[in-house]
């Protein structure tokens, strides 16, 4: 398959000139020498991908890089024998976009054991919209349910749910059949969040209240923390009996404040989620379930919005401030009558 050979980048640097950033021209011998050449047709915005973008992220391991934690496309090139030219495919964690260079590129060449073909069920565009964020959410909702937890255990809460991994969970969790408690400091969000699946709407500040004394009043079977920070000690008091905590974020701060005694006289779990470096069994299971059964069709109708590669900046701040509602899409298709074919 025949491909042109100069393309589109956003990539940031640090050099002797200082931090920057910006659209760069790339050639494809540019590219890392890896198993499989992807033409790019979408990427998505996280927050890892906000932090990349500032001098103080401290995400970024090696500059000059091309940004994005996420890509999917179709292949044009491949030496694996696991991979043809013409599959779709998607590529989410590992060292994308952090210290290899990532998807948004209108090119990308990726080892073949990051790649996984796209699930039946999505476009490339719907993977993209459930990217990382999505897939650290069905990972969250996996553990929890691994612990123990079912529909009948109690109410589940989920912090940030207006977010990327807030959100799906919601979803996700709603087509279970669990009570989602969404808890959101956008007091405008809480129509979006019913329609999502959430049962009930909570402020942040009423989630993470400050408890008096080593444990408070049980309320939850089970959270889903995307948030992290001080609140997360405070929830942890809460918890019902065997309760399971779910923890993948960090944009309520890295601090951890708790004692022992939720884990020794309500015999919790704490359990962390890392979508980066997951299993590559568990993850064709996982993207398999969100094609199908766990397909979050409500956040992918109405809580997508597409951006193109020159409004990376925007989109950027948007995450880092918070205003994020749902999932951000990048759009890098140079055929625009391709790429979304299912």
């Amino acid at each position: 398959m025949e491909v042109e050979n100069v393309f589109r980048a956003f990539r940031v640097h640090l050099d002797e000139d200082g931090f920057s950033s910006g659209i760069d021209t790339l050639n494809l011998n540019d590219l890392p020498d890896n198993d499989v050449t992807i033409e790019v047709f979408y990427s998505s915005v996280n927050y890892k991908d906000g932090l990349a973008s500032t001098s103080k992220g401290k995400v970024v391991s090696s500059y000059p890089l091309v940004l994005g934690i996420d890509l999917a496309g179709r292949v044009v090139a491949s030496r694996s024998p696991e991979f043809q030219a013409g599959d779709e495919v998607l590529c989410t964690g590992y060292g994308l976009g952090v210290s290899h260079d990532g998807g948004y590129a209108e090119f990308a060449r990726v080892p073949a054991e990051w790649l996984i073909k796209l699930p039946e069920g999505l476009t490339l565009q719907e993977s993209m919209a459930i990217g990382t964020a999505g897939f650290t959410a069905a990972l969250s909702v996996e553990r929890l349910m691994h612990s123990g937890i079912q529909p009948e255990s109690g109410p589940v809460l989920v912090r940030g749910a207006t977010g990327g991994v807030g959100s799906i969970a919601v979803n996700i969790l709603s087509k279970l059949g669990f009570e989602v408690v969404a808890s959101t400091g956008k007091a405008e969000a809480q129509a979006m969040l019913t329609r999502w699946g959430a049962s009930s709407v909570i402020t942040r500040e009423a989630a993470s209240a400050s408890v008096k004394g080593a444990l408070g009043k049980s309320q939850w079977s089970a959270v889903v923390d995307p948030v992290g920070g001080a609140g997360t000690g405070e929830i942890l008091k809460t918890m019902n009996y065997g309760g399971s905590v779910a923890l993948s974020g960090l944009t309520g701060g890295v601090a951890l404040d708790t004692s022992v005694f939720p884990f020794i006289l309500r015999g919790i779990n704490l359990l962390g989620i890392d979508s980066v470096y997951c299993p590559r069994a568990e993850r064709l299971e996982l993207w398999k379930r969100l094609g199908c059964e766990w397909k979050p069709e409500q956040v992918l109708q109405d809580g997508i919005k597409v951006y193109e590669l020159e409004q990376l900046e925007e989109a950027f701040s948007t995450v880092l401030s918070g205003q994020a509602i749902g999932r951000q899409v990048v759009s890098l298709r140079r055929n625009k009558s391709s790429g979304n074919r299912r």
